[in-house]
């Protein structure tokens, strides 16, 4: 019986045919996967410079914060370890005063192991001449109470050069804690500074002249306010004088005294001014004191040690030395902290500028007070 159904055409399947259909199929699967990855996960925009330059700034901020943890530990390191060797010393001297104590307590056990700890009846019996027996018991009386005395000295200097040991090792212990903490900070500014400078080297040509641009106008913004608020303290200046004031020399900031601490403190100031000065241009360096480089607050100790004043190494001591001015009243030499985590300090110069080391990547230059949120003002000296 014949069959009814149409027959297949064979279809001609070589290796090279098997290959192909496989590629674009596999080809085809790709698409999809690709399709469906853009439609499930969207490509995240790109930041804009401004973002950008946000986040660089806060991360200077942070590796600051940051700085100023490491400068106090660094600083409490260093304390630390002259009080150790302070008490490894007592404890060598101790231990030596010991030792004599030792000694002569082993002179008196000499002598009665010579004599044999024999009875002083039976003594005089068998001394030849009776003077010398009796000279000789005057003599070991004394030296009896001598015993106890270096009894009593060989317990007070061994009871002392326990306790030094003790404190001793309970401030060693205190500095490696210190040491942890100083290689913690350090470790927090070198990532900080890292990240920052990752972000920079991704910015094109382009962005980087752009980023350049809102630093000028940034720049430009905090002087045009420097230079009206200079305008404005200078009208308060002459408004003082016509209304039968005088002239005080400039604004007093609430500063007390006769004339002579008036003038000690402007040499002062005049003094670290000029110390600051000549460091424009030198390179901003974390964690550095000078000479060839400083940070923030290790600029304004410099400059204060020059002119015979000693500050605190951070930021957040130095605000607590000398007296507090407002803005309005500041003087050159004045100490300008900056930002509600009190993270940087310049040095006002007058006109509303101050000199001061910036950040990394700048150099010791001068700028305008109000490039950045003031916190507060002092008067050292």
């Amino acid at each position: 019986m014949a069959s009814h159904r149409k027959p297949r055409t064979r279809v001609l399947t070589t290796s090279g045919s098997r290959t192909a259909a496989g590629l674009t199929t596999a080809a085809l699967a790709s698409v999809t996967l690709l399709s469906q990855s853009a439609q499930a996960a969207p490509r995240a925009p790109k930041a804009s410079i401004e973002e950008v330059k946000q986040k660089v700034d806060g991360l200077y901020r942070q590796a600051e914060v940051a700085t100023q943890k490491y400068n106090a530990a660094k600083e409490h390191v260093d304390h630390q370890r002259a009080t150790v060797n302070h008490l490894l010393d007592a404890a060598a001297k101790r231990a030596e005063k010991m030792n004599e104590s030792r000694r002569e307590l082993g002179t008196f056990a000499s002598a009665q192991y010579r004599t044999g700890g024999m009875n002083p009846t039976a003594q005089l019996m068998l001394a030849k001449d009776p003077q010398d027996f009796f000279d000789r018991t005057h003599l070991m009386e004394r030296l009896t109470g001598r015993q106890k005395q270096a009894v009593t000295d060989y317990q007070a200097q061994a009871a002392q050069a326990a306790r030094q040991r003790a404190e001793a090792a309970r401030s060693l212990d205190r500095l490696q804690d210190t040491k942890t903490s100083l290689q913690q900070s350090k470790e927090s500014v070198q990532n900080k500074l890292a990240e920052a400078r990752q972000l920079l080297s991704r910015l094109t040509a382009q962005e980087k002249a752009r980023l350049a641009q809102l630093e000028r106008e940034r720049e430009a913004a905090a002087k045009r306010r420097a230079e009206e608020e200079a305008r404005k303290q200078q009208e308060r200046e002459r408004q003082r004088q016509q209304d039968g004031g005088g002239s005080t020399g400039g604004q007093t900031g609430g500063q007390t005294g006769g004339d002579s601490t008036g003038g000690s403190q402007s040499t002062q100031a005049e003094k670290a001014l000029a110390f600051a000065r000549a460091q424009i241009g030198k390179p901003y360096v974390w964690g550095a004191t000078g000479p060839s480089s400083y940070d923030c607050s290790g600029l304004t100790q410099a400059a204060w040690k020059a002119a015979g004043v000693d500050l605190p190494r951070t930021t957040w001591d130095q605000v607590k030395v000398g007296e507090r001015v407002a803005t309005k009243d500041l003087q050159p030499g004045d100490l300008v902290f900056f930002y509600d985590d009190i993270s940087h300090v310049g040095m006002y110069i007058g006109n509303g500028k101050m000199i001061h080391a910036p950040h990394p990547g700048a150099n010791v230059r001068e700028e305008s007070i109000y490039y950045m949120p003031i916190y507060g003002s002092v008067r050292p000296g």
